[in-house]
């Protein structure tokens, strides 16, 4: 993909995360792409539907086989505002996603609350010998408004 429409995609993952957070969630969002078209657009609902696995990439994944009507996400790649989890990592990885895009990074979400396991998408892919391809700090600048933007509220809550 280019620059142009990596910039795009990563952006409507940011716009979703935004609605998230004006609806009391987390600042994650992701956008699941397969030539040049949105097949999965979502944000993080945890404390919404009180499920801890309501990721956005696990919401999008889900959205993207729904509409592809497989779950050989082959050729699709997935944009998070921030850096997988293992287990969003691991969904990706059966899904056979065929690269990651990500904006902020675990260590981030780490910094303003959240519990997340120091494990990084590229460790966790050389250890499980992952083919995913893994590109990280995209548009890092904008991701990151979006913990300083959520840090701010009053009533946030983080997991």
């Amino acid at each position: 993909m280019s620059i142009s429409a990596d910039k795009k995609f990563m952006r409507c993952a940011i716009k979703k995360a935004r609605q998230g957070i004006r609806t009391g969630q987390t600042p994650f969002g992701t956008c699941i792409v397969r030539n040049g078209k949105i097949v999965g657009l979502a944000h993080n609902t945890v404390w919404q539907t009180t499920d801890i696995t309501a990721h956005a990439e696990v919401h999008a994944i889900r959205q993207a086989c729904r509409k592809l009507k497989t779950v050989d996400l082959s050729g699709c790649t997935l944009y998070s505002t921030c850096e997988p989890c293992p287990m969003c990592f691991s969904a990706c990885h059966w899904a056979k996603i065929t690269e990651i895009v990500y904006g902020t990074r675990i260590a981030d979400a780490q910094k303003i609350g959240f519990s997340e396991l120091s494990i990084s998408n590229r460790i966790m892919k050389k250890l499980g010998r992952s083919p995913v391809l893994v590109r990280g700090d995209f548009l890092r600048k904008e991701n990151l408004k979006l913990f300083r933007d959520w840090s701010r509220l009053k009533n946030k809550r983080a997991y």
